[in-house]
């Protein structure tokens, strides 16, 4: 799509109050109630466009959300769910099956890989696991029974990037859908532009920035989100993870600002990188030309938007990283948390936290050293104080 903005598709969706107002209204019901018993057979039956059931189904609210996430990510539809995993799972269930395979990038968020290695395989559907930055190595993980190439845009914890466009292409020629979960570069990359099938976000992180609401959402084509809320067969309708209608309100209202935070969440991330790098700290940032996919991300972006505001530093040890963290904890310069996108920078050593369900020897092959501390830079306004702070910090731990 040549001149497309995703910020200014979403900028340009225009929702009124049912009494005027500048907010859509919350649809605050479960149930709906019909003026004809046809109307209210034709809606189960996903005929009769415009009407509402059951909030399991469907709501008012949450197809807001769901038209403006589409919207953003340059796709035909959306369903949003009650958390990134709610929308991750049902994606993944609706597209395979007793006996089908699936590739998927090694490192991606433990959640999503204790789902592949562990609950799939009750269902019969196994995971060949990758380095997804080496395409001739997921090529040769494809067998018969693959449906489905799976990566994160820019991979959790260690920040590697998926080239999306090759990935698409190869998809395509062994007839696979290419699911990418694009939550750490929301409005950064447009995935769906790129050639991908399915985008799924954890609406969690960056889209609402604040903290306070766990939700998600699976973004394609009109035809696979029908299949997702389908009565008899669809996952998200026969599994049940509905976002409810406040929360929905919520994220929505957030998602007005999210451009003006990526751009700050950005350029935070790359002025510190920059710094520490020539500090001789390891660090990984998809915006230093030391990464090794940084031309590939480079020509991937929306430049507007940045690189991310997600940035790694090795320190050496475990000690050394829980030490650094409680230090800039009680400085004030952050919160060891996980998660991500909030105001504030968050981090987490990710080898006992948020990759803690990766066994330690597969942690140790794909570089998930002992001593990473995964940073989400926040929206600080002076962000050279903010670089001096940290580094007052590491030199008291003689880090630096």
């Amino acid at each position: 799509m040549k001149n497309f903005n995703p910020a200014d598709n979403v900028q340009d969706l225009q929702y009124f109050g049912e009494f005027g107002g500048v907010n859509p209204s919350i649809s605050d019901s479960s149930t709906y109630t019909f003026l004809s018993a046809k109307t209210m057979f034709d809606t189960f039956e996903g005929n009769a466009e415009g009407c509402y059931l059951y909030s399991r189904h469907s709501s008012p609210s949450n197809l807001y959300l769901d038209k403006a996430m589409a919207a953003m990510e340059g796709t035909e539809s959306a369903n949003v769910s009650a958390s990134g995993m709610g929308a991750i799972t049902p994606t993944l269930l609706q597209l395979c099956g007793q006996g089908d395979h699936i590739v998927s990038s090694r490192t991606i968020y433990g959640g999503t890989y204790a789902f592949l290695k562990n609950f799939t395989p009750k269902f019969g559907i196994k995971t060949t696991f990758v380095d997804i930055t080496k395409l001739a190595v997921v090529e040769d993980a494809i067998t018969p029974e693959t449906k489905v190439l799976y990566c994160e845009t820019v991979s959790n914890p260690l920040l590697e990037v998926a080239d999306i466009a090759s990935l698409s292409k190869l998809a395509k020629k062994y007839n696979l859908k290419l699911v990418v979960d694009n939550t750490f570069s929301p409005l950064s990359v447009s995935p769906a532009l790129l050639g991908a099938d399915i985008v799924i976000h954890s609406l969690t992180k960056y889209i609402n920035g604040s903290s306070d609401t766990v939700g998600g959402v699976t973004c394609a084509s009109q035809e696979f989100i029908d299949s997702l809320k389908n009565v008899n067969n669809g996952a998200s309708m026969l599994l049940g993870p509905t976002m409810d209608s406040l929360r929905s309100a919520s994220v929505m209202k957030n998602l007005r600002t999210l451009h003006i935070r990526m751009k700050q969440h950005s350029h935070n991330a790359l002025y510190l990188a920059e710094r520490f790098e020539k500090d001789g700290i390891k660090t990984v940032y998809p915006g230093l030309k030391s990464h090794p996919s940084h031309e590939i991300y480079k020509n991937m972006i929306n430049p507007e938007y940045g690189f991310g505001g997600m940035m790694t530093l090795d320190v050496g040890t475990l000690d050394q990283a829980n030490a650094l963290m409680e230090l800039m904890q009680s400085k004030n310069l952050g919160y060891l948390a996980v998660s991500l996108g909030f105001y504030k920078t968050l981090f987490s050593a990710p080898g006992t936290s948020t990759s803690s369900e990766i066994p330690l020897d597969e942690q140790k092959e794909m570089g998930l050293t002992d001593g990473l501390i995964r940073f989400s830079i926040g929206l600080d306004n002076d962000i050279e104080r903010t670089y001096q702070s940290m580094k007052s910090c590491m030199m008291a731990l003689s880090i630096i």
